[in-house]
């Protein structure tokens, strides 16, 4: 991201405005430094499309137009018409300091998005509106619903009619200043309202209509009728009261000339003729020289026409009010643009070797010098960085429930989190979204329902606990998740630091002050820096599919994941380069398993232990569901000492009866440990009878779960 620089940085404006009015006032704030954010349709600015376009861009992607009125600018697309794209766009307002638009009125009423609806999100707001005859809150014009372009404004406000050879020939002034005068009327309006805005913190409506603004630009025209009854008409080149004033042949063009008062007259009359001129009573004063101008103005213009444009500017440059009649090419070799730097180069963004040449702003600063121009934005280049992605469709209740059961598949630990209230009362829940942030600062974050009763304690207090649950300690975790009044008299509870409520027995205390409460969708993670803490050993109690769990040898994870079906368990024991199977009367084989009436390790390691064997399974070795039973396979690894009491046998592993094992999954977890043993790299695996993963782990031994 480009920092931009400049006496308006730190000013944001919205600009929805098309075209050149709008446009160009932008591109005075632009120019100096204001974030303009310029908010198109999909299919963009018209200008992007009206030409010219240079030969470098067959694609049309640059219009000459739309290059010079917004550089620096950035582009975001919307439909404001899109609920969810209106919805981006009042976000983008508030926290703006401008909006500038120049629709026909009524348009931004009609899309629920009127100046009155937007400065109730951001009273802060300056609204900028350009329109052909201007907004009814300013004054209701006949024309109001009338499009207007500059051809319209110049023909209206009367511009066109005093400018021309004569009264037969109104002419359009070339550049569209009906566009450009109403734009920078609207710049020095906007910065006027932005600084009532800083001192009151009220924004407010500005409007310009183009017929005012050339009215305004017209102004001689209005105190001549009033002043002299007449009105006023085209004139050419030349002025109505002053001479000589104007356009003047020269050899190879013409020059200008602006003789207002008496000596400027005399410093012409004496390089033309003399003291004999100068001493001309006809043309001694203005007023003189107005009632003879015609009569001046052929004297003056014969004497011109002698001369090149080169020789006139070294007689009279400096001298008086004099210039040559320049084309766009001659004014582009002035020395004078050089120096003032009136001409921009802007980075071509498709072709680096041609950038782009515009005109620059000629307003400048002495204490914030005008920033180079950036490259124009392409169309929707920024919508990333300023729009807010749309809000995904709503979940369905199934959807839903399929989301908690998945966000179910991740096993936790069990928390009780508690504080004290202002006047004591002590207030605490259950809370499995627990987890540690930072070792420096030493930092944990809880989730919090916000429809959860102890929401609003938990959000305002300054200190609160977790109290990490042991596996003996689930009667405490389901009445902190009830809404049981008592139930601080369960478990044994004390007061640590700042008196915060701490479960002694815990497997280890937590006691956090708030550090930041960060909103998250239906939860708020309360992330709070550790005060003081304390742990001890234990087996601790989990979470998993919406089931309790204890990690220990009795109970362990994966039982939750069978609640719903039957469970085989069993286990592969090794001793030494042999493993134990039984041994049925049919001679068929098997891993030793659990009693079918009691699916935990526990009664396995006891019937083993009941044939004289001691066994040591602690580490997963497979575990599989059948998809069309439902029953689940869990074994597990391990050592086995003792001699193979009848019904049981040792086989080498290397040459184990794997036709004598009828059970399609244990015949093939059998081969998978032969191979993985002369290996000597083990992995667990997780899948169904016939398919899944086998997540390795290195080393001899299989890693523990």
């Amino acid at each position: 991201m480009t920092e931009t620089s400049g006496i308006l940085k730190g000013v944001r404006v919205l600009d929805l405005s098309r075209m050149l009015s709008g446009p160009y006032c932008t591109m005075m704030l632009a120019d100096h430094g204001a974030e303009v954010i310029k908010i198109e349709s999909g299919t963009g600015d018209t200008s992007r499309a009206n030409g010219p376009f240079r030969d470098d861009d067959p694609d049309h992607l640059w219009a000459g137009y739309f290059v010079s009125l917004n550089r620096s600018k950035k582009s975001v697309t919307l439909d404001l018409k899109n609920p969810n794209d209106k919805a981006a766009f009042c976000a983008l307002v508030r926290d703006a300091d401008v909006l500038v638009e120049n629709f026909r009125p009524g348009v931004m009423e009609r899309l629920g998005l009127s100046y009155e609806y937007l400065a109730t999100l951001n009273p802060r707001l300056v609204y900028g509106a350009v329109r052909g005859f201007g907004d009814p809150r300013s004054g209701q014009s006949p024309y109001a619903d009338w499009p207007c372009y500059d051809v319209v404004a110049q023909a209206m406000g009367g511009i066109m009619a005093i400018t021309g050879p004569d009264a037969a020939s109104p002419t359009k002034v070339g550049p569209g200043v009906g566009d450009i005068f109403s734009g920078m009327i609207m710049a020095f309006g906007l910065m006027a309202a932005l600084r009532h805005a800083d001192a009151t913190g009220a924004g407010q409506f500005v409007d310009v209509a183009m017929y005012d603004a050339m009215i305004s630009l017209c102004e001689r025209a209005v105190y001549l009728n009033d002043f002299t009854g007449t009105v006023p008409g085209p004139e050419g080149n030349e002025h109505p009261f002053l001479a000589p004033f104007g356009l003047f042949g020269a050899q190879d063009g013409a020059v200008a000339l602006g003789i207002v008062d008496d000596a400027f007259w005399r410093a012409l009359a004496g390089v033309m003729q003399g003291d004999a001129l100068v001493r001309d009573t006809r043309f001694s004063t203005r007023a003189a020289r107005a009632k003879n101008r015609q009569v001046l103005n052929t004297l003056v213009g014969a004497w011109t026409a002698q001369y090149t444009k080169a020789e006139l500017t070294q007689k009279l440059g400096g001298l008086i009010p004099y210039g040559p009649l320049q084309t766009v090419q001659d004014m582009i070799k002035d020395p004078h643009v050089a120096a003032r730097n009136m001409l921009s180069t802007i980075a071509n963004p498709d072709n680096p070797d041609r950038p782009w040449r515009v005109a620059s702003n000629p307003l400048r600063f002495g204490a914030a010098p005008l920033p180079t121009p950036a490259s124009p934005p392409k169309l929707g280049a920024d919508n990333d960085r300023y729009l807010t992605p749309a809000p995904p469709p709503s979940m369905s209740d199934q959807d839903k429930k399929a989301l908690r059961e998945a966000f179910g598949s991740f096993a936790t630990g069990i928390t009780v989190v508690a504080t004290r209230q202002a006047d004591g009362t002590r207030r605490g829940f259950t809370a499995n979204s627990f987890t540690s942030v930072s070792l420096d600062p030493p930092l944990v974050l809880i989730c919090i329902a916000k429809t959860a009763l102890s929401y609003e304690v938990f959000r305002a207090s300054a200190c609160f606990s977790v109290n990490v649950l042991s596996d003996a300690q689930r009667d405490i975790s389901q009445i902190f998740a009830s809404q049981a009044a008592n139930k601080f008299d369960l478990g044994r509870w004390s007061n640590g630091t700042a008196e915060m409520p701490v479960l002694r027995d815990a497997l280890a205390n937590f006691i956090c002050q708030r550090e930041n409460l960060v909103d998250g969708g239906d939860h708020v993670i309360l992330i709070g820096r550790v005060l003081d803490m304390q742990s001890q050993q234990g087996a601790p109690l989990g979470y998993f599919k919406g089931n309790y769990f204890s990690v220990g040898l009795d109970q362990p994870l994966i039982s939750a994941v069978a609640k719903s079906g039957t469970v085989k368990l069993g286990g592969v024991l090794s001793r030494d380069d042999e493993v134990l199977l039984k041994i049925a009367g049919d001679g068929s084989c098997s891993v030793p398993l659990a009693p079918t009436d009691d699916s935990r390790l526990i009664a396995l390691v006891a019937r083993l232990a009941a044939a004289g064997l001691e066994a040591d399974l602690s580490v997963l070795y497979s575990v599989y569901q059948e998809n069309e039973t439902g029953l689940h396979g869990i074994f597990y690894h391990g050592s086995v000492t003792g001699d193979a009491p009848k019904g049981y046998g040792y086989f080498k592993i290397s040459k184990l009866p794997l036709d004598r094992i009828t059970d399609t999954a244990e015949r093939s977890m059998l081969a998978r440990y032969a191979h993985e043993a002369s290996q000597g790299n083990f992995g667990i695996y997780q899948g169904d009878q016939s398919s899944g993963t086998v997540h390795r782990t290195v080393g001899r031994e299989p890693s523990k779960l």
